[in-house]
């Protein structure tokens, strides 16, 4: 898909301490859909018109550090998920929406409904575990298969390294990196990728988009044996999850979910990797379609 096939409405929103670009499309209930490492709003490309179609009003930002928006830390959690606190009451008021999240994302949004639930309705997570499996996983000698898959997020702790290797000959390794990470590459066209090879290009953004893993390892080097508190969710939650995924392994990092969210529902979809919404939208589109249209009371 090229950009010029997906129209969307293009806003900037200067929120305390951090302006904020994001793409807007519909009317109705709100969904935001907060992207991963390494993409932008461009994540969603396959996402938004259906949404839209199915009556919601689609808001879909950069988050900090990635694509136009301002690139500057903090990057720990509890700040990513203020960003999106402050973007909600922004172009909405205060009040609970729908969240949808992938990768770096999908953590945003479970810390959200953990932590402020005041500003979702349900969530709808795709590839991404919740951080206290994850952290339990990183530190199981039980699960020494998932600390090697997570080789790379010790390289980026590197200083300078990193960001050379990110964007050296037109940021190569971008197509290279989501095509590998992915199972059905069909939708990994040339024009698929390029927003993402300019978007890392830019002045501060690969230092931004690397601050997430930096400050996320710091912070769990600073609090070995203190493991953060993740308050169950009380609403709704689906669990999206391309079982190929290279780098998160779905028999260790799925299993244990409904402990930190009670009403989870998990749907598994096979013959998809890393980027589920990008290798399979027509299947992603119509479990989020059907989850987020639902109508249920929530707490």
């Amino acid at each position: 898909m090229k950009p010029s096939e997906l129209t969307v409405t293009h806003h900037f929103v200067q929120l305390p301490k951090l302006r904020v670009h994001y793409v807007e499309k519909g009317e109705g209930p709100i969904v935001v859909l907060l992207h991963g490492f390494p993409e932008m709003w461009w994540s969603w490309r396959y996402q938004i018109d259906a949404l839209v179609s199915a009556g919601f009003r689609v808001i879909a930002p950069d988050q900090r550090g990635y694509g136009d928006t301002d690139k500057h830390g903090p990057y720990d959690l509890d700040t990513l998920a203020q960003d999106i606190c402050h973007l909600i009451e922004a172009v909405a008021g205060r009040q609970a929406v729908k969240i949808v999240g992938h990768d770096w994302g999908g953590a945003v949004a479970w810390h959200l409904a953990s932590h402020r639930r005041e500003f979702v309705e349900r969530v709808a997570v795709l590839n991404c575990p919740h951080p206290a499996v994850m952290r339990k996983a990183l530190l199981n000698k039980a699960s020494w298969e998932q600390v090697k898959r997570s080789w790379y997020m010790f390289f980026f702790q590197l200083p300078f390294l990193p960001e050379y290797f990110l964007t050296k000959d037109d940021a190569a390794i971008m197509p290279r990196t989501l095509r590998a990470s992915s199972v059905d590459r069909a939708h990994w066209t040339d024009d698929d990728v390029r927003p993402f090879q300019d978007a890392i290009q830019r002045p501060g953004a690969a230092s931004g988009m690397l601050g997430w893993y930096r400050a996320a390892i710091r912070d769990g080097f600073r609090r070995p044996f203190s493991a953060p508190r993740y308050p169950p969710i009380t609403c709704e939650t689906t669990l999206i999850w391309g079982k190929g995924d290279p780098a998160l392994d779905y028999d260790v990092l799925v299993p244990g979910t409904e402990t930190f969210a009670p009403k989870l529902k998990i749907v598994p979809i096979e013959g998809a990797g890393h980027f589920v919404q990008s290798e399979r939208p027509a299947e992603v589109n119509a479990a989020l379609v059907k989850f987020l249209s639902t109508t249920t009371g929530t707490s």
